[in-house]
């Protein structure tokens, strides 16, 4: 007969196990108790932490700490991990505590039973391979798991920076598509000086590239990890050759140039360099929102607001109001941001919350960091292919508002002086007449000296300027 369950034991006592399922013990309390998200590792974590193991066990089978026969079975079951199978049994919910060591231990148990059954051993057994002696050797999860956090973090970066920069490259094609169309400018919400929509969209454009040269910066911090210090910095339970061969491991593994932290201790306590990555999303986040913003004010009306361009329609606006189009794809951006900026703030408490030689709320901290990193970057493609990129320019309505507005006042300043030019900017307000119009009443100055100050185009730029 088949068996229905397995037994396995930990330090807490005996539990029934599926018989056929590579988790363990340990996997299976951390399931039962952690019942929070109901999500999973996610599928990048859960590879990081097969590159890890598969590190440790090229540096323990270098060593000779580990024989040939269960490294190649571990090392296995870690390629196969890689490929994509197994990952259902890892379930433990991202948000646990423990500092990790759930997670920790489900990639050691699924590795040790899976390298068992390479060798001809049952599941459960954990003869040949232990999830412990074997799989974590010269290992604590205060070392594994920040580490394979890390190494999600540069993944996920390196997938969203090319979203990113697609968006700044839409930014600039708007910009010179743009070019040639006066616009007002505003402060305040209220008109200020003429400017060109292409403006607009150049300064976008550069403000992402700013943000994006912040972020690629960050990646140097998620080099630097403590493997190797195991439990918290002094190397119990690690050879010498396996602390100075362990990131030359990691390296090959990973293709990223990983490295030994200066100081093992402040490795394994201090979260700041998380932080620091965190910060550089946010500040993109932000800049990404003010954007969004701006966007939806000048796609305001389109017959009671702004109306300055048109944002292409992607799903219908109400339930009620018929034929209403609502701006969601820069409403969408403003949420990620704000969710972003929330999860910053789960991120600097988790930094700041640890204590003595470890910090515990890597978890909750991990799990917010790869869901900013993850939805920047989803943000930032439906920005561009479905707003950015089919934007279209009012330009008989941005004329009738350069027109009708009173920034062209500024530009007398130079020639009449500051007093006289808002005693016209009264009138004309007064008055509904242009700014021309009563220029040239109230001043000396001749339709063709006026045409010449008051050419909008040359009010875009310095009078330097060609």
């Amino acid at each position: 007969m088949t068996k229905k369950t397995r037994i396995e034991h930990d330090a807490v006592g005996e539990l029934e196990i599926d018989p056929n399922v590579y988790y363990g013990v340990q996997s299976k309390r951390a399931e039962h108790n952690f019942p929070i998200t109901y999500e999973k590792l996610r599928p990048e974590m859960i590879e990081s932490l097969a590159l890890v193991k598969k590190a440790c066990c090229l540096a323990n089978l270098r060593a000779g700490a580990l024989d040939e026969k269960r490294a190649e079975a571990i090392l296995q079951a870690c390629e196969e991990i890689l490929a994509g199978k197994f990952h259902e049994d890892f379930i433990c919910d991202p948000i646990q505590g423990g500092a990790g060591t759930s997670a920790n231990m489900n990639a050691n148990e699924v590795i040790a039973n899976r390298a068992t059954e390479i060798l001809g051993g049952e599941l459960g057994s954990y003869d040949p391979v232990h999830p412990n002696d074997h799989v974590n050797m010269a290992q604590s999860t205060n070392d594994v798991f920040p580490t394979s956090g890390k190494i999600t973090v540069i993944r996920l970066l390196r997938e969203a920076l090319p979203k990113l920069r697609d968006l700044e490259a839409a930014f600039r094609a708007k910009a010179e598509e743009f070019n040639d169309i006066v616009m007002v400018g505003y402060t305040q919400l209220q008109d200020a000086v003429p400017m060109r929509l292409g403006q607009a969209f150049h300064a976008y454009a550069e403000a992402v590239k700013r943000d994006i040269a912040a972020i690629e910066k960050t990646e140097h911090y998620m080099y630097i990890n403590n493997m190797g210090g195991t439990a918290i910095g002094t190397g119990i339970n690690a050879s010498k050759y396996y602390l100075d061969h362990i990131n030359d491991c990691l390296a090959e593994v990973t293709g990223y140039p990983m490295q030994t932290a200066t100081d093992l201790f402040d490795g394994t306590q201090n979260l700041d360099s998380f932080v620091i990555v965190s910060s550089a999303i946010k500040a993109m986040a932000v800049t990404l929102s003010k954007i969004s913003n701006d966007l939806r004010l000048m796609a305001s009306g389109p017959r009671a607001a702004y109306n300055l361009i048109n944002l292409p329609a992607r799903q219908n606006g109400s339930s009620i109001m018929p034929g209403k189009v609502n701006p969601v794809i820069p409403e969408v951006v403003n949420q990620v941001a704000f969710n972003i900026i929330g999860n910053d703030v789960t991120i600097c408490m988790c930094a700041e919350g640890g204590q003595f030689e470890l910090n515990a709320f890597e978890p909750v901290l991990f799990y917010n960091l790869f869901e900013s990193i993850i939805g920047l970057g989803q943000a930032a493609y439906t920005l561009r292919v479905n707003c950015i990129e089919d934007i279209t320019a009012n330009r008989d309505r941005i004329q009738e508002m350069l027109e009708g507005s009173l920034v062209l006042v500024t530009a007398l300043v130079p020639h009449i002086g500051y007093e006289k030019s808002a005693d016209i900017a009264h009138i004309a307000m007064k008055t509904g007449e242009t700014i021309r119009a009563v220029t040239l009443r109230e001043t000396d100055l001749t339709p063709d000296q006026l045409n010449e100050i008051l050419n909008p185009m040359k009010l875009t730029h310095p009078s330097n300027e060609a």
